[in-house]
């Protein structure tokens, strides 16, 4: 880290430059896609979901566009914040480096591409990624990142990724006291475990866990705006995708087919297939659905194959919380409220309390929901809005909840530019200053 004192903000910007370069190149990337298909077909032998592990062209445009943001923006390291002037003295707040950032990613190859970000700023890398992605990420360690730092002339160690799949790794990395910052991003408990641990340690944290969102169709929605909301939001299974969706009891006959009639669209993909999903309704809401959709069977594709299951299943209202974690068929729940003030009461008390959506035709209703939620992310659409680079036109490190609490002095999106510090300067030009 202090290396990158001596590094120059157009030697970052080369770096950024190289690296997305090389991402570019069809050889080099070639190489990537041979490797990330070995770990992809490692991780459906275990079962597990490939959703985000696939390197496909998307991935790769995403990492190089998220790069080349990088290449000119500002950085805050030396830039003055703010300037207090006094009679003989002036105070300069000044932005710093904040330090070494270690992360701890799920196992999804373009966490590399988004972990270099800091280094805009001056600060260094040491990150952990999951067992099911560290071959491709090697490889791209090894064909781009790697070679990039040495031609832009950064030190060598200043991105460095932990070639272990034991989760031990991970809990040493956010436990050593030597870092500035630990980022954890994963599952909820991982996360939490990820967390305590860093804070045992006095390590400053930013946790990055449970996901899914919420949203309300109100009794003024309109419900074509409520079915596309929903077809958008269920387009893949990330964080913010839809996974509960509430609907007012005072128009429920009109709303509950437009939820249905969304989902289904979504699960087609705008192709002309059966648009198979699987519903979730909340224990005593189940007779606002047609009977024939009860005891319908259809196949739910998972991650460890195809599973004949009924299409609609109940569920306790306290596990309104749980997160959906689909492969190829979307998934979600569905509560029939009172009013806007009962879906966000349920919000508040079973969500992570991440995403929160409202479609209604009444300002009113917007703004009742909107004091009465307690969620970083609310809008009044689709839920998918809640990324860092589609929001803020900057590559993200993480999204936080507020599960454990608001966030002090910032927004839910973590990003590059947003991990430094503040120095205080004083400039005396009064030699008998004295107080």
């Amino acid at each position: 880290f202090a290396q990158m004192n001596s590094v120059s903000d157009e030697q970052i910007g080369s770096f950024f430059v190289k690296f997305s370069a090389k991402l570019e190149d069809d050889a080099v990337w070639a190489e990537v896609v041979k490797t990330n298909e070995e770990d992809v077909k490692a991780a459906k032998a275990k079962g597990r979901s490939t959703t985000r592990l696939v390197a496909d062209e998307k991935m790769r445009r995403d990492m190089i566009d998220g790069l080349r943001v990088w290449i000119g923006a500002k950085s805050k390291r030396g830039s003055i914040i703010e300037t207090v002037e006094h009679t003989g003295w002036k105070v300069d707040l000044v932005g710093a480096a904040l330090g070494i950032v270690g992360f701890v990613f799920e196992g999804r190859p373009n966490v590399l591409a988004d972990a270099t970000g800091v280094l805009r700023g001056g600060n260094t890398v040491v990150f952990r990624i999951g067992s099911d992605a560290l071959g491709t990420a090697r490889t791209i360690m090894a064909k781009a990142l790697e070679p990039s730092l040495v031609e832009a002339g950064l030190p060598s160690g200043a991105v460095s990724l932990i070639d272990s799949a034991a989760h031990a790794s991970g809990w040493a990395l956010v436990s050593d006291r030597r870092l500035a910052l630990a980022v954890a991003r994963g599952s909820g408990p991982a996360v939490a475990t990820l967390g305590a641990l860093a804070q045992q340690a006095g390590v400053p944290a930013s946790l990055h866990g449970t996901g899914g969102a919420w949203l309300y169709g109100s009794s003024s929605a309109n419900v074509e705006n409520l079915a596309a909301a929903v077809e958008c939001s269920l387009d893949r299974k990330v964080c913010n995708t839809l996974n509960v969706i509430c609907v007012s009891r005072k128009r429920v006959a009109e709303l509950i087919p437009a939820v249905l009639a969304g989902a289904e669209k979504a699960a087609r993909k705008g192709g002309d297939g059966p648009g198979v999903f699987k519903l979730h309704v909340a224990s005593g809401d189940e007779g606002y659905l047609p009977e024939e959709l009860r005891a319908r069977r259809v196949m739910v594709k998972r991650a460890d194959g195809d599973h004949e299951e009924l299409q609609v299943e109940t569920l306790p209202e306290d596990k309104l919380g749980r997160e959906w974690e689909w492969e190829g068929t979307p998934e979600l729940s569905l509560k029939v409220v009172d009013d806007e003030d009962h879906a966000a009461d349920l919000f508040n008390k079973y969500s992570p309390q991440f995403v929160a959506c409202c479609i209604s035709e009444d300002s009113a209703e917007h703004e009742r929901f909107y004091s009465r939620v307690n969620a970083p992310f609310v809008g009044n659409g689709f839920t998918r809005f809640a990324d860092g680079q589609y929001l803020l036109d900057r590559p993200e490190l993480g999204l936080s909840n507020w599960e454990s609490g608001r966030l002090f002095g910032r927004g839910g999106v973590l990003s590059g530019d947003s991990v430094f510090t503040v120095r205080t300067r004083v400039w005396q030009t009064d030699p008998m200053l004295k107080r």
